[in-house]
């Protein structure tokens, strides 16, 4: 009987592994959860800019370009960790329709996330839009890249 007993009871060793274990794998949950709240926007216009490749192209005008800071709540009160540079665009597929890009910077960087955003208000892009819902589009970075430098987005594509 003790010995059945003294086989169920794990030793100090064995419980802290699995102490380690579930620890670990909760710090990594916490994580990720914090990864995605704080990054889930610029997933989602990752992912869409993936799935956008394909999509028709039509050409938009940035109307608004916006910067907007990012705070967080500390003990010490609010303080700023960045800025979120928004930008909105306008294109017709045949209506009007709207749709925005965002890019971020950090704390110390307001002043170029207003002149990155100043540098695209009023300027014509290239947006990629779903054809089965032409209401949703995606302005992928490599196409914004190319309004900025004036070259193709691909280096063996023609002017």
């Amino acid at each position: 009987m003790i010995q059945a007993i003294a086989s169920m009871i794990r030793t100090g060793a064995e419980f802290q592994l699995i102490f380690n274990w579930f620890l670990a794998l909760f710090v990594c949950a916490a994580g990720a959860v914090a990864l995605v709240s704080r990054c889930g926007r610029f997933f989602v216009q990752w992912w869409n800019g993936i799935l956008g490749r394909a999509w028709l192209t039509v050409s938009a005008t940035v109307d608004v370009a916006s910067v907007a800071p990012e705070m967080m709540q500390t003990k010490a009160g609010e303080i700023t960790v960045g800025y979120l540079a928004t930008l909105t665009y306008f294109y017709r597929n045949p209506e009007l329709q709207m749709g925005g890009y965002c890019h971020s910077f950090g704390a110390g960087d307001e002043a170029g996330a207003q002149a990155w955003a100043a540098s695209y208000k009023g300027r014509s892009v290239v947006v990629h839009v779903d054809p089965r819902d032409p209401s949703r589009s995606v302005l992928r970075k490599e196409d914004l890249q190319q309004v900025a430098t004036g070259l193709p987005s691909h280096p063996f594509a023609d002017p």
